[in-house]
């Protein structure tokens, strides 16, 4: 399932004016708990918008758990109208977050997982992270753009966390910051030797199994984005 944290004014509007349909219908309706929801097809008619358009509020209310799919039988409602409707208020009033929002929840996160994947990680684990720190190191130190290697390496210790929806979570935000990370400032006089090192001392860490380590290991990765944000 992909739900976008960031979407175009456009879209968001449009999404969220498709949510307001379906609240109302199960308002219409009456609907319980357990109650099933007209078809796609059906709810496209009523609504005059595509079946995808369709598609894409459901997924984003089952994410936020109002709304459940059964295979061979549909969707239904997953709460009690009182709580469907407070969160779905909710949903449509919920303001797109900003880069600095962003980042603090990726950090706590961050700072949450590799503590986990240091206690969980197995040997495969490790192989993985290793793997990936290898790559990101081939990019910084050949001068080439090593954001996605990067990206790869953290996501390999969220993975190790052995916590999937940390590693949802990781997954949903890290695609926007990305696409308005200037590193050129935030890591403006960086060496390349200096940040291979802050990486090789959180893999080295995971490895030890030692979460304090690791943990602090990954304060220091972070030091100067959270100087940055401030």
């Amino acid at each position: 399932m992909k739900i976008s944290l960031i979407d175009s004014d456009q879209k968001k509007s449009l999404q969220n004016s498709v949510i307001s349909k379906i609240r109302d219908l199960v308002n219409t309706k009456n609907l319980e708990e357990g109650d099933k929801l007209p078809s796609e097809r059906l709810m496209s008619e009523k609504f005059k918008v595509n079946r995808n358009q369709i598609r894409e509020a459901i997924r984003k209310l089952e994410f936020y758990g109002v709304l459940k799919s059964i295979a061979q039988s549909g969707t239904v409602l997953n709460v009690g109208l009182i709580s469907f409707n407070g969160i779905v208020n909710e949903i449509i009033l919920l303001d797109t977050p900003s880069f600095k929002e962003l980042v603090e929840t990726r950090i706590t996160l961050e700072l949450k997982m590799v503590c986990l994947a240091a206690k969980r990680r197995t040997d495969d684990d490790l192989n993985n992270i290793k793997e990936a720190l290898n790559a990101f190191k081939t990019k910084m130190i050949d001068g080439e753009d090593y954001l996605e290697e990067d990206l790869l390496f953290h996501m390999a210790i969220a993975k190790a966390s052995k916590n999937n929806t940390l590693l949802t979570l990781m997954l949903l935000i890290t695609p926007p910051i990305l696409a308005t990370y200037d590193k050129d400032i935030v890591c403006e006089g960086d060496k390349a030797i200096s940040e291979i090192k802050k990486h090789e001392n959180i893999y080295l860490a995971i490895e030890a199994k030692n979460q304090e380590l690791a943990k602090k290991m990954m304060e220091t990765h972070f030091y100067k984005l959270i100087k940055y944000l401030e």
